[in-house]
């Protein structure tokens, strides 16, 4: 049969092995410093225990006293670790005061009436009920572990505290030479292997709980991971919108650089060949001098205007639209052409000169210069490039034609595109700058530039721009296609 010590050993047992199982639990994740109180209360319990063992048959009153007042302390401990770990509020003042009169109870209980131990079970009944029922209290208002955790964990606290209740009736309605059952040698032993039933359980319920709360922590922080990855591709992304920004912004200031100096070229092709032009002629010819020196100082104007057009803000001071004449933009054109003595390779044909634009003279004539001087480069000197103008359903239409190489079937949806320059014009020197240039500046007219080619046959570029009227142009357009 078990009699009462070998039930308190294996309660020792029992609470010892608790003890250091929570003390590894810690170890193994120190941010749960409240497994630190568990370990603590399990191991108050089991020394008491051991303490009970190993005095004698006729302990002095001050072991008595002593030994169950460290069992209850691990009570104490055990209710103050699960309320920390729920994060509920600690009632550790309860505890105290239950300690302090625990002892003060016992102290008086053994040393009046020493063979009396029903005072001292009642006492542990009260003490216990309470303890538990903190603990209890905890557990109802805790949000964090799961519902069916937590009433199971009440459940057997509620068991305990029934089994002392109990216990304190048996005490005070039992007589006292009741003869205990052949099992259980002695009238409290029944209580004591309860006891050791409900601490497993109960460390069973507190493990799970802590696996309930690493998983929680787990998910949390994997969110927070996440939540911190798609920041970081969130910032990733900005970064390389900045970075494509100022890639773009790059691209931009080099475009600036070629398209300028692209636009240079011309008017600094006319002052040479003028210089060279005065440099044949001298003195010989006063009037074929002015004349080129007139050019000269026509091409620097124009150079100007373009140095100030391209240093200029586009908002600012970057379309400037004026009413012109059709006849006086087709003579700008047949002028500069001929200060560069190409002008005889070309015929022009104007329906109606006096037809008003509201045009921006330096942006057009730029327009019409960059398309003859494509038609003169990619075309054999005869015949002549033939440059058309006319009014046709409110608009100016100006054509260009010529005899050249046109360009290949399967690279007009490209042509006008920055730097793109047909496969059939490599021979000849070229930016690929022209064209698209003139998309943008007939952009900001509202008009449009298209292309129709022949591949070895020539091609006709049609301008087609509205009459007189307000156009505004304050917004650079985008780069446009053939």
């Amino acid at each position: 049969m078990l009699d009462l010590k070998t039930v308190l050993i294996v309660a020792l047992a029992t609470a010892s092995l608790q003890a250091a199982a929570w003390v590894f639990v810690w170890r193994a994740w120190r941010h749960l410093y409240e497994l630190k109180f568990l370990a603590a209360g399990f191991g108050a319990i089991a020394l008491g225990l051991l303490l009970m063992i190993l005095r004698g048959p006729e302990p002095v009153a001050l072991s008595i006293v002593l030994h169950n007042t460290v069992i209850k302390l691990g009570l104490v401990l055990l209710a103050e670790g699960l309320a920390r770990f729920l994060g509920q509020p600690r009632y550790t003042w309860i505890g105290v005061s239950l300690l302090a009169f625990q002892i003060v109870l016992w102290s008086a209980a053994v040393a009046f009436d020493p063979d009396n131990i029903a005072i001292r079970i009642h006492s542990s009944t009260v003490f216990t009920v309470i303890m538990m029922s903190v603990m209890c209290l905890g557990l109802v208002r805790d949000r964090t572990q799961p519902s069916l955790l937590r009433w199971i964990t009440i459940g057997l606290l509620v068991e305990y505290m029934a089994a002392s209740i109990l216990q304190s009736v048996m005490e005070y309605r039992l007589p006292a030479d009741f003869d205990s059952g052949p099992i259980l040698a002695d009238r409290n032993a029944w209580y004591l292997l309860q006891g050791t039933l409900f601490l497993i359980a109960f460390f069973t319920c507190l493990l799970f709980m802590v696996s309930a709360r690493l998983s929680a922590d787990l998910r949390r922080n994997h969110d927070a991971l996440l939540r911190e990855v798609e920041e970081r591709r969130k910032l990733e992304g900005r970064l390389n919108a900045s970075l494509e920004a100022e890639r773009a912004a790059r691209d931009e200031q080099a475009d600036f650089m070629r398209v300028a100096s692209h636009e240079f070229r011309t008017p600094l092709a006319i002052i040479r060949n003028a210089v060279e032009m005065i440099g044949l002629v001298g003195d010989r010819s006063p009037e074929a001098t002015r004349e080129r020196l007139s050019g000269i100082g026509e091409a620097l104007n124009r150079l100007f205007s373009v140095i100030d057009r391209f240093m200029a803000d586009d908002r600012e001071n970057g379309f400037q639209p004026e009413t012109l004449q059709l006849g006086a933009l087709i003579g700008d054109v047949r002028l500069h052409f001929d200060m560069t003595a190409r002008g005889d390779r070309l015929r022009f044909v104007v329906a109606n000169e006096t037809a008003s634009l509201h045009a921006d003279p330096e942006m057009l004539g730029t327009v019409m210069i960059n398309l003859i001087d494509n038609a003169l480069k990619y075309a054999p000197e005869d015949p002549a490039i033939r440059i058309e103008a006319r009014e046709e359903e409110g608009a100016v239409v100006i054509q260009v034609h010529d005899r050249g190489i046109g360009i290949p079937a399967d690279e007009a949806n490209r042509i006008g595109r920055r730097f793109f320059r047909a496969s059939n014009a490599m021979a000849s020197a070229g930016t690929g700058l022209g064209l698209y240039a003139a998309h943008r500046f007939l952009a900001y007219h509202g008009g449009t530039l298209q292309l129709a080619s022949t591949d070895g046959q020539g091609t006709t570029a049609v301008v087609r721009l509205p009459l007189s009227g307000e156009v505004s142009g304050t917004d650079l357009p985008g780069e446009m296609t053939a």
